[in-house]
């Protein structure tokens, strides 16, 4: 697992708050969950190869739904 947030001064390009992030799961050496926000792209997350929009409402959302996901993963759903 791997957890990073940073407040920002402001907004960056492509999302609404001031927040930059990412969270990620990785299994047997690779990244098979993430959720993050790259400038340009705003809030999504990544499943396997697919990257997804991610509806962002908070810093507790956000956290609550990635742990959410690694359990589903973890668990085969």
């Amino acid at each position: 697992m791997e957890i990073v947030i940073w407040r920002l001064p402001a907004a960056s390009w492509g999302t609404q708050h001031g927040f930059k992030y990412r969270l990620a799961y990785v299994a047997n050496g690779r990244c098979v969950l993430r959720f993050d926000n790259e400038a340009g792209k705003g809030d999504h997350m990544h499943v396997e190869e697919v990257e997804v929009p991610y509806a962002f409402t908070d810093l507790q959302a956000l956290q609550a739904d990635f742990w959410r996901a690694v359990s589903r993963r973890r668990r085969g759903k």
